[in-house]
């Protein structure tokens, strides 16, 4: 099965975009994903193979193509185990695959994995059983990609109109030296705004003043350009 897929995606691969994806993707040296592999796989094809085999293919199966060198081989196994979490009916198959997911996460290792997938298990996982443990303990866990985690998963608190613990999570990150941290703390608030712009109004008014640049300039991106400006003037 791990054969027929990684063969499946090669034969859908785009030399050019094999050239381009790792300066995408920053994977060059020094830089956050230093040695990731690319073949040149588009998200959309990596889709079609996905919504093929996610039915097909075990978790042990799962982790070992998770734990491929190549990008589009790791981004695949998430959008397959996102698909067996949404599916799934049985709240025991629904906890193992939890389970899988943190007991791999040292493969989600990018932000579009990361983006991909997290909220849509361990943010639902979470907020459909009412508990944040999870996403707290990957908050201050000291692995930019585990922060990342926390804070973008509370995409499904937000989706669903519960802010609180994503602005928790968006205090306890919002000085992380990392800008991928600063522009999904900004995505987060952005998001809060698009369903409540007083709620987010009221928390930029309390902490806009020493939040990163990036972070503000996210989070007001939708809002009226004169309290945009307002904002970015330091006027409020």
């Amino acid at each position: 099965m791990i054969t027929e897929i990684k063969s499946a995606l090669q034969d859908l691969s785009v030399p050019e975009k094999a050239a381009i994806f790792p300066r995408f993707f920053k994977a060059g040296k020094g830089e956050y994903a230093e040695g990731d592999k690319f073949i040149g796989v588009t998200v959309p094809d990596q889709r079609k193979i996905a919504k093929e085999y996610w039915n097909k293919i075990s978790l042990d199966e799962l982790g070992i193509l998770l734990s491929s060198k190549i990008h589009e081989h790791r981004h695949c196994a998430l959008l397959m185990l996102v698909a067996k979490f949404e599916k799934t009916k049985i709240p025991d198959e629904k906890e193992e695959i939890v389970k899988f997911y943190l007991q791999n996460k040292q493969h989600i290792n990018n932000w579009d994995l990361v983006d991909n997938s997290c909220y849509k298990i361990l943010g639902r996982h979470c907020f459909e059983n009412q508990d944040g443990r999870i996403l707290k303990k990957l908050a201050v866990e000291d692995n930019l990609w585990s922060r990342r985690m926390a804070v973008v998963s509370t995409m499904y608190y937000v989706k669903k109109g519960e802010f609180k613990l994503m602005k928790e999570l968006v205090l306890k990150n919002l000085h992380h030296e990392h800008d991928l941290m600063h522009k999904a703390n900004g995505w987060l608030l952005r998001e809060m705004g698009e369903k409540n712009e007083q709620e987010l109004f009221q928390f930029l008014k309390a902490h806009y003043q020493k939040m990163p640049r990036t972070t503000l300039r996210y989070a007001i991106e939708k809002m009226d350009e004169n309290l945009r400006q307002d904002f970015l003037k330091g006027r409020i």
